[in-house]
C-alpha cells in the first residue's frame, strides 16, 4: 500500500511489490467444503490473465460495462481487479441487458442471456474447474483464461477519476474505492499489515465488497472470504478463526 495508489489495480501492484508470497485471499465454501488460498502473486497472476482476456479477446475498453452476476467468491475478486486493471466498470449484480460483457455463475445463466455482448460463464467449481458441458451461448472462463499472458499492460492508462464500480445502485470512481476502503479500515478492524479479516458478507453491497476485498487490499492485510458461512456452527467458526489467525470478523 502506497499513498500514491489511486485505483484498486494500483493497490494490487503495491501489494505485489511489497510481499508477493503472503496470503491475500483465503476462500471457503461451507456448502462444498472447498478451501483455496491465494498468495498476492497467485492472485495477481489470475488478475493479469483475466485482464488480458477482457482486453485482447473481448475487446473491452476503459468505460465499458462488465456486469458481474457472481457470488462472494475468490474468482469474483479476480474479476473485480481485472476490470479495474483495464479501466472497465464492474457492475455488481447489475442489469445484463445494459452491459457490454456479462460474467455469470451457474445459477444466473438465464438472466445473463439478456446481455447483447459477450457472455462468460464460471462454473465456480473447486480449483477453478470447467463446466462438464459449456453453457450454450457462453464462453467457459476456465477454458479461456489459462492461455492468456501472465503479464498485463493496459492499452490506455486507467483514469482514477472515471467510474470503476457500481454496486447496490451506487457508482464509485477508482479513486473513491481506494479512499473509502482506507477511510473505513478501522471500522472493520483492519489496523495495517498483518490484519486478517474473516468476512461472511455477500458481494452485492459496498460493505461486503469492502470487507471481502478492498479493505484488506488497501491496508496490506488479507481476507478469509467465506461463502455459505451460515452453515458453519459456532464451534467450527471458532476453530477457523484460530487456525486462520483471524484478527477481525465481518458477518
Amino acid at each position: 500500500m502506497n499513498a500514491t495508489d489511486r485505483t484498486p489495480a494500483d493497490l494490487l501492484s503495491s501489494a505485489l511489490a511489497a510481499d508477493p508470497g503472503r496470503p491475500l485471499v483465503t476462500f471457503y465454501d461451507d456448502a462444498t467444503g472447498e478451501r483455496v488460498e491465494l498468495s498476492v502473486a497467485t492472485f495477481a497472476n489470475w488478475v493479469a490473465k483475466t485482464a488480458n482476456l477482457l482486453q485482447d479477446e473481448l475487446s473491452v475498453e476503459p468505460g465499458d460495462r462488465v456486469t458481474l452476476l457472481l457470488p462472494a467468491h475468490w474468482q469474483t475478486a479476480v474479476w473485480l481487479l481485472a476490470c479495474a486493471s483495464v479501466g472497465a466498470v464492474a457492475d455488481v449484480a447489475g442489469n445484463p441487458a445494459a452491459a457490454d460483457v456479462v460474467v455469470s455463475g451457474p445459477d444466473t445463466l438465464e438472466a445473463a442471456r439478456a446481455c447483447p455482448g459477450s457472455r462468460i460463464a464460471l462454473a465456480l467449481r473447486p480449483l477453478g474447474g470447467r463446466f462438464p458441458q459449456p453453457p450454450e451461448g457462453f464462453a467457459d472462463y476456465a477454458v479461456e483464461v489459462p492461455g492468456q499472458s501472465d503479464r498485463f499492460v493496459p492499452y490506455a492508462p486507467v483514469d482514477p477519476e472515471e467510474p470503476a464500480l457500481i454496486v447496490a445502485g451506487r457508482e464509485f470512481t477508482g479513486a473513491e474505492v481506494v479512499e473509502r476502503a482506507r477511510a473505513e479500515a478501522t471500522e472493520l478492524g483492519l489496523t495495517g499489515p498483518g490484519s486478517r479479516l474473516l468476512s461472511g458478507l455477500p458481494y452485492d453491497t459496498w460493505e461486503g465488497l469492502n470487507a471481502g476485498l478492498y479493505g484488506p487490499l488497501a491496508t496490506g492485510g488479507s481476507v478469509v472470504l467465506c461463502r455459505n458461512l451460515d452453515r458453519l456452527g459456532d464451534d467450527a467458526l471458532d476453530k477457523r478463526v484460530e487456525s486462520e489467525r483471524v484478527t477481525a470478523i465481518a458477518r
